[in-house]
């Protein structure tokens, strides 16, 4: 969790909103520390839960303590609500929980559009030919495709655990982006090649990791046995993606790879004091 909390779409596209550095790091310091409050919040409820609603027989099958919870295992929180503050509570948790639902999903798809329409087909794509108009029709199709995969995803793991689905998103995102991220920043060493090399290796490793877990080969797709014995991919996938970026850096000897490497102390400077980045970029 700790890891997959700076490499969060939610963290990242602060860089990117406002209109110099310094309002940058307050904006990431704002940020972070309303998701740390959250997970503080989790664990304060989670206890509570356990201590109010797992006494309680109503919320349990046949009104038997220690059966299944009422609702599945992702209702907790709306019966404590209730245990708590009756009706009135309970609807105004799940209001609060349908506008963080859309909040959440709004902010992915603003960063999985623009990701996919500025980086990937203007830059990379199209090379920086693209227009403007090009732009923004990549990023309407983009929204699009990601809220149609959202759809079937969570068509096909409408009964798993919502915790392991956020556990989920930080591990992906700890493999994927905290390791370049954090090597950009503080090794010099670091090319284009290595990062990229990193990126897609932590997320492959990630991906393929949880569809062999218990959670997705057994639950989901109904086989016996799990193909690998753990759900939670970081603790494997993110050394990975260190190891693959260090691996495709110290092999890089383009001239390319030369002048990234030059470039890292100014580049380094400039982050640690501010110097030269007082206005915001071109975007």
């Amino acid at each position: 969790l700790m890891f997959g909390t700076a490499g969060l779409p939610h963290i990242l596209m602060r860089f990117f909103t406002v209109p110099n550095a310094k309002e940058a790091r307050k904006s990431v310091f704002v940020a972070t520390l309303c998701v740390g409050f959250f997970f503080c919040a989790v664990a304060i409820m989670g206890l509570t839960a356990i201590t109010i609603v797992g006494t309680q027989p109503q919320y349990f099958e046949g009104g038997v303590l220690g059966s299944k919870l009422l609702g599945g295992n992702n209702m907790p929180a709306m019966h404590l609500a209730h245990a708590v503050g009756g009706n009135m509570m309970l609807g105004f948790l799940s209001a609060v929980a349908f506008a963080t639902i859309l909040a959440v999903v709004s902010g992915l798809a603003l960063a999985g559009a623009s990701a996919i329409s500025h980086d990937l087909y203007a830059n990379v794509i199209r090379k920086g030919q693209a227009t403007e108009a090009e732009e923004v029709r990549m990023s309407k199709i983009s929204s699009l495709g990601l809220g149609v995969i959202a759809v079937l995803l969570g068509i096909v793991f409408e009964k798993q655990n919502v915790a392991f689905m956020v556990g989920l998103a930080f591990g992906v995102a700890a493999s994927c982006n905290f390791p370049v991220l954090i090597l950009s920043m503080y090794w010099k060493g670091l090319t284009t090649r290595g990062a990229i090399w990193g990126s897609v290796i932590g997320l492959v490793s990630a991906v393929l990791i949880v569809v062999f877990s218990k959670a997705v080969w057994v639950v989901v797709l109904g086989n016996e046995k799990p193909l690998f014995p753990y759900e939670q991919p970081a603790i494997f996938s993110m050394p990975l993606a260190f190891f693959f970026a260090w691996l495709g850096s110290v092999t890089d000897s383009s001239v390319r790879a030369t002048q990234e490497k030059a470039a890292f102390e100014d580049q380094y400077v400039r982050a640690q004091t501010g110097f030269g980045a007082a206005g915001a970029a071109a975007h």
